[in-house]
């Protein structure tokens, strides 16, 4: 019985120490962060305690070697050194880098049972300078190119990115993996160029976690046959009988045009025709000159022409032409016109209206108090005697 109870109360007590022991580790919570450094950069590893209990922290290499044990260095490396010790800190800086300090480190707490976390320094290697290639130097209008762009040694692998002018292109990214675990990235653009393209810069661009705006470019070389254009430098209006006529023929390409040529299309340029380079001159003109003529220009690309058509009329063709009538004006002139004859028939209509009304009672004045037709006529015509003889002359 006594061995009973003896066993339960080692139970309960061992219960007790580890639930006690395991309130403790979690209550510790012993944390680390991972860290991204560029090799000969300084990379800062942080060991933190919450609630320390004064349980000891140290620091171990990826060969589980103690780098700081409290404050104090057991390992002969002068490139670690310590930034901040405390309760709850143990914080160590590791200056200049190499790819041989990468890997997992240990904080490590000394508690029952040990806590440990881990940090993983990752060693980044930026790629060596951007190399561009360019099949063709020199490019025609209408070809297509290809060009390369090459980010060597880096880690992690580089991404590539084109760009023409303000236009970003597709490229085909090849990603290699060499002999001292470094990656080399090759990325291919293949596009067809125009005549735009010339003078406008093809840049390559490598992104990495270790640099920004790394990138190289080429300005691109664009050959494309002539543009031609004919201006009338005389006359400015009709081309009329008997006048001059001159015409300059302006090619521009690349190279530049070293021929220029003047043709009448479907017949020869008049004979009496001075052609001067690029410009055309012909004295008075007549009918008999109406037709097509061509500039003609080219380079080693190709040949380009522009037209202008000829038609030579009358010597007094454009002279004296009736002036241009205001549409508007006219209508607004009618309107006026018709409203104000209105307005007269209107007024001439009730004067009519009003004389005659007048009339018929002076012809009938004295016929309404008669007895019958005999004594209106009489009255009436007595009306016109008596008023005769009420005449009064004054001397």
């Amino acid at each position: 019985m006594a061995n009973a109870r003896s066993g339960s109360l080692a139970t309960i007590l061992f219960l007790f120490l580890f639930q006690a022991a395991l309130h403790k580790v979690v209550s510790q919570n012993l944390v680390t962060d991972n860290v991204s450094v560029v090799e000969g950069d300084m990379a800062i590893i942080s060991c933190r305690v919450k609630n320390n209990d004064d349980s000891v922290i140290q620091l171990l290499n990826p060969n589980r070697q103690t780098i700081y044990f409290r404050d104090m260095r057991p390992l002969k490396d002068a490139r670690f050194q310590l930034v901040n010790f405390s309760d709850n800190e143990l914080r160590v800086s590791l200056s200049n880098v190499s790819l041989s300090d990468e890997g997992r480190y240990v904080c490590q707490l000394y508690t029952d049972p040990p806590q440990e976390a881990y940090a993983d320094i990752t060693v980044l290697i930026p790629p060596g300078n951007p190399i561009i290639e360019a099949r063709d130097e020199v490019l025609s209008e209408g070809n297509e190119t290809e060009m390369t762009c090459t980010a060597m040694s880096s880690k992690p692998a580089a991404t590539i990115k084109w760009m023409k002018g303000d236009k970003e292109l597709p490229g085909k990214p090849k990603v290699e993996l060499t002999y001292d675990k470094m990656y080399t990235v090759t990325s291919r653009l293949t596009f067809t160029v125009s005549k735009e393209d010339d003078g406008v810069p093809v840049v390559c661009i490598v992104d990495h976690p270790a640099v920004k705006d790394f990138q190289a470019q080429k300005y691109l070389e664009v050959q494309y046959k002539p543009e031609v254009k004919i201006v009338v430098e005389f006359p400015q209006g009709l081309t009329r009988e008997g006048e001059n006529l001159e015409l300059t023929c302006q090619a521009k390409g690349k190279p530049q045009p070293q021929r220029v040529n003047w043709v009448k299309v479907d017949d020869d340029v008049p004979s009496h025709a001075v052609i001067t380079g690029s410009d055309l001159y012909i004295e008075n003109l007549n009918k008999s000159y109406n037709g097509t003529y061509r500039c003609v220009a080219s380079n080693s690309v190709g040949e380009s022409y522009d037209d202008y058509i000829l038609y030579v009329y009358d010597s007094r063709a454009g002279e004296g032409a009736p002036r241009t009538v205001d549409h508007a004006v006219i209508g607004g002139v009618v309107a006026v016109v018709v409203f104000a004859m209105l307005c007269l028939l209107i007024i001439l209509g009730r004067y009519f209206a009003r004389h005659k009304g007048t009339y018929f009672t002076h012809e009938a004045k004295g016929a309404d108090d008669a007895a019958d037709a005999d004594t209106a006529i009489i009255n009436a015509e007595g009306g016109h005697t008596n008023s005769d003889e009420k005449k009064e002359y004054y001397i």
